[in-house]
């Protein structure tokens, strides 16, 4: 394996653990976003 093809593997490992990571916590996330647009709305 060239060197070129490890970076290339370890950067997809990479972005698939982050892409899993995002997935995991989105609908935390959206709840989050929702209350805190809520929030902004009834000042």
């Amino acid at each position: 394996m060239t060197a070129k093809r490890i970076l290339l593997a370890q950067a997809a490992l990479l972005g698939v653990v982050l892409v899993a990571m995002l997935v995991r916590e989105l609908p935390g996330l959206v709840r989050e976003i929702r209350m805190w647009r809520m929030a902004r709305l009834h000042r």
